[in-house]
């Protein structure tokens, strides 16, 4: 947790530094407490706005985890490099997780300059509706108020833009504040593994042979840090077949054993008994 906070209060210097705040400054230390406090709040039935301008209903995206990447459309420093880095991120993730397995909302917390058209041109800049299941929105300042309440998440206006802390929020499929992850270049585990958590489950009760596969998927996927990517580990499904097999192996050799020593005993229970008539 201790690193966690430097994190998110590194995140909130390095944007501070660059837009000296002129009204109320933004403490890193209750902006993180806040955000933590956020996890495991239930979000409210939003309707957002999106690039077009149509409604957005946040409950839209129930079904699936939600990964919501908060920004404002005029920055020019910080927020497109976190936007290109989720968008990497998120390309990594689906890589293993699938293709549909999650969904992602740029919101663009600005009510008053995050406007469809702004909308429109940050997604065109970054290629996100390239994306499958990427959406953009803003909302009136009420709604994004609320939102962010929802989602703990503060900033503060400053000269020339917002103080913040860079963080995307990732919910779960019930719209509920599941992780927070922190920093403009977050190493790719600290999304990928709440997505993993939540779209493969950590436990299943089924036997059904895909809910099977998740959880092998679950236990074998691991991250190289030479690549900077995950990859299926197939030495881990060899470990657990060649360790299967040997505790089958043991317990056929343990059984055999055991009828053996069963048939002796009647052997020389019969043996006696002949003898006794």
């Amino acid at each position: 947790m201790d690193l966690l906070r430097l994190c998110a209060t590194l995140a909130l210097v390095i944007l501070a530094w660059g837009t000296p705040a002129t009204a109320e400054k933004l403490d890193a230390e209750i902006a993180f407490e806040q955000s933590q406090a956020a996890i495991g709040n239930q979000t409210a039935a939003h309707v957002l706005r999106d690039h077009r301008g149509r409604d957005l209903p946040l409950e839209q995206f129930r079904g699936k985890p939600l990964v919501v990447s908060l920004v404002y459309t005029s920055c020019a420093s910080v927020c497109p490099l976190v936007t290109d880095h989720l968008r990497s991120a998120v390309l990594e993730s689906r890589d293993v997780l699938g293709a549909q397995s999650f969904d992602i909302l740029t919101f663009g917390f600005d009510a008053s300059g995050d406007r469809p058209g702004q909308l429109a041109g940050f997604a065109g800049t970054h290629k996100l509706l390239e994306i499958d299941g990427w959406q953009i929105a803003s909302a009136e300042e009420a709604v994004t108020e609320a939102l962010l309440s929802d989602l703990g998440f503060s900033f503060r206006a400053a000269a020339g833009g917002y103080a913040h802390v860079t963080q995307t929020t990732i919910l779960d499929s019930e719209g509920k504040v599941y992780r927070q992850v922190y920093g403009q270049s977050f190493p790719l585990p600290m999304l990928f593994e709440p997505l993993k958590e939540l779209v493969l489950g950590r436990t299943t009760r089924s036997f059904a042979a895909d809910a099977l596969w998740d959880r092998l998927t679950f236990l074998c996927t691991v991250y190289d840090p030479l690549t900077g990517a995950y990859r299926f580990d197939y030495a881990i499904v060899f470990g657990m077949f060649f360790g299967a097999l040997s505790l089958i192996l043991m317990g056929w050799v343990i059984l055999r054993l055991w009828l053996e020593r069963r048939r002796a005993q009647k052997e020389r229970l019969t043996v006696r008994g002949r003898k006794v008539v």
